[in-house]
């Protein structure tokens, strides 16, 4: 069993997310395109983002630190540190209201 510092891990990718051209920086912590479930960790600079796109399957969203801005249709939530939603299975976008770091968990349909 091996375990990994989340604390660590969101630090060393928001840094990479400020300096980078996308303002992001992402790393899947298990799974993979071959996997079902996936967990990946996004870090965003404030105001960068994630376009709207498609729902990958069932997915929940945690923040691990700054504040964010999940939209999917007419539907919206403003979400902090420590908070968690379900992503609701349509098209959906997210904005880094400030510098965030997040911990994105999809199951993925169809993936065996």
């Amino acid at each position: 069993m091996e375990s990994m510092s989340l604390t660590s891990l969101a630090a060393e990718h928001l840094e990479g997310a400020r300096s980078a051209s996308s303002g992001r920086s992402a790393h899947t912590i298990h799974g993979g395109h071959d996997h079902p479930l996936r967990q990946t960790v996004i870090a965003l600079a404030g105001g960068q983002g994630l376009d709207e796109h498609e729902s990958p399957g069932e997915a929940t969203l945690q923040v691990l630190t700054g504040r964010v801005r999940l939209d999917a249709g007419e539907e919206s939530a403003e979400l902090t540190a420590g908070e968690y939603v379900v992503i609701p299975p349509r098209r959906h976008s997210l904005a880094a209201l400030e510098d965030s770091v997040v911990l994105l968990t999809v199951v993925a349909s169809g993936v065996r």
